[in-house]
Order: structure tokens, then sequence, then C-alpha cells
């Protein structure tokens, strides 16, 4: 019973304002995936390519670095899309 009376003291959002924080939600969070790419795959690529890192045969450190920061950017990706799901009508 409390409950309900918390909630109704509670304003809620019109839709439209709902919604764009819904979006500006899922963008920060995809954002952050894009950042993930960036840091774990692109940066050693270009690494690589200016000699900066020298590799001669497969590392596996950092072969599961650049795994694990795609993993990360995908799982941001997916729950950012998650968040839009929140969208209302």
């Amino acid at each position: 019973m409390q409950d309900e009376a918390a909630a109704s003291l509670i304003p809620t959002l019109p839709p439209l304002v709902h919604n764009e924080r819904v979006k500006l939600t899922a963008a920060a969070i995809d954002r952050l995936s894009t950042a993930c790419v960036a840091a774990g795959f692109i940066s050693p690529v270009v690494s690589m390519a200016n000699g900066q890192i020298v590799i001669s045969a497969f590392s596996l450190p950092i072969a599961l670095s650049t795994m694990t920061w795609l993993l990360t950017a995908l799982i941001l990706h997916f729950a950012a899309r998650r968040v839009l799901g929140k969208l209302r009508p």
C-alpha cells in the first residue's frame, strides 16, 4: 500500500521527455562501445602498422586483450539496444 502511495507522489514524465532521456542513455552506452573498439582493436592495429609494436608470431596476450575489448564493445552495444526497447509510444 505504501508503494502505491509513494508511486503516486512521483510525477510521471511525459512520453516525449522519457523517450529523449532513453535515447540519450542508449547513445552514451553506444559511445562507450565505440571507445572500446578504438582502444582494443584500432589502436593495436595502428601501432603494428606504424612499427611501434613488432609481432613476429601470434601473441596470445594481445589476442586475448583484443578479444576482451571487442566482446565488451559488443555487450555494451546490445545493452544500448536493450535500453532503446524502453521507448514509449
